[in-house]
């Protein structure tokens, strides 16, 4: 069996437009959007949205292939690079216009067997390079969990007003998805609104929920997959996770390879601590080096999000490589938020 869904439901993800036309019909709350092929078509449509402007390639780029700005020259030659074929080649070809959404982002990975379904915690991840959610847009550079933002009430609309809807439209239109439905979403002034969909588990979510996950995994994929979803035994852990992601240097431009890392042992040796590696490889000598942008997911679980933040940047510090980078505020304001109201979800 496979954990995962068909060539139809896989369009989700792999094209923006059928993603964004699928959730209109399923009546899903999203960004107001228009799908382009030509510039100036684009362009005359952005010129009806409100600052920040949102330009987003249909296929696959590797998390790179969003924009987001405030500033409508840069938001027009970013398009017109995409349609051009010189950015993201076919894949960017056509573009997605979006409103700009404004609130905190969320994430939720949800185990889907084609009839029901089982939510794994929330979570939150950083896409911006720079500190303070400045720079480019890259495929995550940390994330955390559980989100004290999340309410009872945030959870039952996140369930009622976009993943329901999502599960009943594809059991209408006859989609047999059974996989991760991973939704990204933000919190706006008008409740939370989808972003878009992924059918995998996300990266750097997963390393931030998974570890919180206190059940038998592969048995729930498994039955989920069979179409036949067994969730006993399946609960969030009373703790928190937090992981953050070091990149090579010239990251998310581009990568720099063959730079040899020190100190995972070290920082694995930490109680609480797994180093997930990623854009690694070993060279001649044996030595393990950078092989990628992202090259590892430095995540730590605590009782609390302060105590796994901590734990997480104690692990950061004993790792080493040339042009190492990562960000410094991964769940910073959250682990304070934490201390006052302990988030469960």
């Amino acid at each position: 069996v496979v954990f995962g869904p068909g060539a139809d439901g896989a369009q989700i993800e792999g094209s923006k437009a059928f993603m964004k036309d699928f959730v209109e019909r399923a009546g899903v709350p999203t960004a107001r959007y228009g799908t382009f092929t030509e510039a100036e078509e684009a362009i005359a449509f952005m010129k009806t949205l409100p600052a920040p402007y949102v330009v987003k390639t249909n296929g696959l780029a590797s998390g790179k292939g969003v924009v987001v700005t405030d500033d409508f020259e840069t938001a027009c030659e970013d398009l017109r690079d995409k349609l051009s074929g010189n950015a993201f080649g076919s894949a960017g070809t056509t573009v997605i216009i979006e409103e700009g959404m404004v609130g905190p982002e969320l994430s939720l990975l949800y185990v889907f067997d084609g009839k029901g379904g089982f939510a794994l915690p929330f979570s939150q991840d950083f896409k911006r390079i720079g500190d303070g959610d400045v720079g480019l847009m890259t495929g995550g550079m940390g994330a955390y969990s559980p989100v004290p933002i999340v309410t009872p009430e945030i959870a039952d609309q996140v369930m009622q007003r976009i993943v329901d809807p999502t599960c009943t439209q594809l059991i209408k239109e006859g989609i047999d998805y059974r996989g991760m439905l991973y939704a990204g979403l933000m919190l706006t002034s008008e409740g939370p609104k989808l972003i878009e969909y992924n059918v995998r588990f996300g990266d750097p979510e997963a390393q931030a929920v998974l570890p919180r996950f206190g059940g038998d995994l592969v048995a729930l994929l498994d039955s989920a997959a069979r179409g036949a979803l067994q969730v006993s035994g399946s609960v969030a852990l009373d703790n928190a996770c937090v992981t953050i992601t070091v990149a090579s240097a010239g990251y998310p431009e581009s990568s720099h390879s063959g730079d040899v890392i020190t100190g995972i042992d070290a920082a694995e040796a930490l109680e609480g601590v797994i180093v997930f590696q990623a854009g690694t490889e070993t060279n001649d000598d044996g030595e393990l080096v950078t092989a990628g942008g992202r090259v590892l997911n430095v995540t730590a679980v605590a009782s609390t999000l302060a105590e796994a933040r901590d734990r997480a940047y104690e692990a950061v510090d004993l790792i080493h490589f040339d042009g190492m980078y990562f960000r410094k505020d991964i769940a910073a304001k959250a682990s304070v938020a934490s201390e006052t109201r302990k988030g469960t979800l």
